[in-house]
């Protein structure tokens, strides 16, 4: 899996930054009208295919099977409503976002190609309900998810997350620290070069 997991709000910005050699990343659009969330998961897609890059969308695993996409990304509300046999079948992977010991065991539960685990560091994104994990709970996750990837999301710079890679997650997920950057192209560009030889 890619030490660097790219999570942007818009196709604008996605198609930005992964020209710049990202691989994997998540389109995580919120409160757009249905026709605006295709037009953007289209541009997307394109432009990860252009590239060679994964594109994983969040939420919207209806709008993933209809245009064909391979790979979603669920929180656990959005795993209540998901039909994961129609994933399946149509060979869409989906990742799943964990926070505490029961969520782990229900997500672990559906073999998801990774489980995220967050927040690690105090966040902005959002106000979570869950105090930062830490260091050492990435650790306990890794040793307690196998095989299975672990993604570590939540108040990550490129420091931390070399941190948190070096503690067992396979891949380090960004958002604020890129998007809100001054320029999120040379951010980025520090992220990849951070995580190039951890």
């Amino acid at each position: 899996m890619e030490k660097l997991y790219l999570i942007t709000g818009t196709a604008d910005l996605l198609e930005r930054l992964v020209p710049l050699g990202v691989k994997l990343v998540q389109l995580r659009v919120k409160d757009a009208a249905p026709a605006d969330l295709r037009v953007q998961t289209i541009r997307a897609r394109e432009c990860c295919a252009k590239h060679g890059a994964q594109l994983i969308l969040n939420d919207y695993w209806e709008l993933a099977l209809e245009l064909g996409l391979d790979f979603v990304h669920l929180g656990q509300e959005d795993m209540d409503a998901a039909d994961f046999g129609a994933l399946r079948r149509a060979g869409v992977r989906y990742g799943l976002s964990t926070h505490d010991d029961d969520e782990l065991e229900r997500a672990l539960a559906l073999d998801p190609a990774y489980v995220a685990l967050g927040p690690v560091y105090p966040t902005i994104l959002k106000q979570m309900k869950w105090a930062p994990q830490g260091v050492d709970r990435v650790r306990e996750w890794k040793s307690r998810v196998g095989q299975t990837p672990l993604v570590a999301i939540g108040g990550l710079t490129p420091e931390r997350a070399v941190g948190v890679l070096h503690a067992g997650a396979d891949s380090a997920a960004v958002v604020t620290d890129i998007q809100l950057a001054d320029s999120p192209e040379a951010r980025t560009q520090e992220w990849l070069a951070t995580l190039r030889d951890v």
